[in-house]
């Protein structure tokens, strides 16, 4: 009698268990956060654990590709008159504003969303903070083609912090296309379509905000991935990431930048290409 409501107990224990194990397998494969997007090796080396970390100028390509240097523009100088700033996201987690400020930064941008799944939860105490502190703030939204339109994601972007206002101290929101780190470079995508991915997030943006989103990118991701596309140039700020003594050769026909990311450390560092003055139109409108 023992030996039998023994193996009873354990077959019952057993089917539990493996109910249980189910459940969790069926939540795990219908989270799209977690099993779509898992980091790559160099992603991983680069703090990425996770859908979600993602962040501006992640990894930086010092190469050239002979495409790129065929037919992209003249390089530049670094500029005369710039404002100092830095760019956060997850990884810094609650930011000393006051330290930022007196250490001569006078404008952030604060990472929101990415793809249309995650939304930085550091993002309040990032975007206001720098406000409170004195800053011209903005956001941006890491952008992840693959998973949705760029209607959809630019949606996303300004549901979640990724608005504008014209009150002198807000910035447009911008669009972070760079490397992908979930997978292939390009997201899968061609050249043409990748174009109308970002042409379809810019509209979007633009609609809703009458503002034209900055695109940050670098020359060699450009070239890869847009065929160096000179279709938003003439509409868009370039946010250009280049870890040089100058912003060096620009992408996509640009004929100047508005930002240029010079450094990492030891936080993201931006330098605006003008005066002060510049910087509060171009957070106007």
């Amino acid at each position: 009698m023992k030996s039998a409501l023994f193996t009873g107990a354990a077959v019952t224990l057993g089917l539990l268990l493996a109910s249980i194990g189910s459940a969790q397998a069926s939540t795990i494969a219908t989270d799209g956060s977690t099993s779509s997007h898992q980091p790559t090796a160099q992603a991983r080396q680069h703090g990425i654990e996770k859908a979600g970390d993602a962040y501006m100028g992640w990894v930086q390509n010092t190469t050239t590709t002979a495409a790129a240097a065929a037919t992209a523009a003249p390089a530049v100088m670094a500029p005369d008159a710039t404002v100092e700033g830095i760019d956060v996201s997850s990884h810094q987690g609650n930011v000393d504003w006051t330290a930022q400020w007196n250490a001569g930064k006078r404008f952030a941008y604060t990472k929101a969303t990415e793809g249309n799944y995650y939304t930085n939860p550091y993002f309040a105490q990032q975007y206001n903070g720098s406000y409170n502190v004195g800053m011209i703030r903005g956001a941006y939204h890491f952008a992840t083609p693959n998973d949705s339109s760029g209607a959809n994601q630019a949606t996303y972007f300004l549901a979640h912090g990724g608005g504008w206002s014209r009150d002198g101290k807000t910035l447009p929101g911008a669009l972070d296309i760079e490397y992908n780190p979930y997978g292939a470079t390009c997201y899968g995508l061609s050249a043409a379509s990748m174009v109308a991915w970002i042409r379809d997030f810019a509209n979007t943006y633009k609609a809703r905000t009458g503002r034209d989103v900055p695109i940050y990118t670098n020359l060699d991701w450009w070239t890869r991935c847009t065929g160096n596309s000179t279709a938003f140039n003439t509409t868009n700020p370039l946010w250009v990431a280049k870890y040089a003594s100058s912003p060096g050769t620009l992408p996509g026909g640009w004929p100047f930048h508005t930002i240029w990311q010079y450094s990492s450390t030891p936080i993201d560092q931006d330098r605006f290409n003008g005066d002060m003055s510049r910087l509060q139109a171009l957070a106007n409108g």
